[in-house]
């Protein structure tokens, strides 16, 4: 193991997630195999560790495990993919203003709850009418 090299925990935690998730990715070949020990135990260069954080915040910003890959693919050296990133930003604008857009419908929904709530005789809770409407 070289003086850069890193146990898996020690790779979770530089990249803020589980070690399970490390194991997943690998699993699933978002994450490039790393070298072993003599005694068989993982051991990671900092690239790893900067290829772990490019998933973590990719899954932050809401982009699914294909679109990663993808991503992941386009970054590599000599590759010319900004035309092709932009088109899936842009594709993932529009999700986005969706979601945006579901949760603002429930945010009315949530305060007119809430605002029935207020208004007392009821026998019933409108929270849970309206959880109960919900399709």
């Amino acid at each position: 193991m070289s003086a850069r090299s890193l146990t898996i925990g020690r790779l979770a935690d530089s990249a803020g997630v589980n070690l399970e998730t490390v194991r997943y990715y690998e699993r699933i070949g978002l994450m490039p195999a790393p070298a072993r020990t003599e005694g068989g135990h993982r051991s990671y260069e900092p690239e790893h560790a900067q290829r772990l954080r490019f998933i973590r915040r990719s899954r932050e910003l809401g982009f699914g495990i294909d679109a990663i890959r993808r991503l992941i693919a386009l970054s590599e050296p000599g590759v010319q993919a900004c035309c092709e990133v932009r088109d899936m930003a842009q594709d993932h604008i529009a999700s986005v203003d969706a979601k945006i857009a579901d949760l603002e419908r429930l945010r009315t929904v949530l305060k007119q709850a809430v605002a029935d709530c207020s208004e007392g005789g009821r026998v019933r809770c409108p929270v849970i009418e309206e959880l109960g409407s919900i399709a």
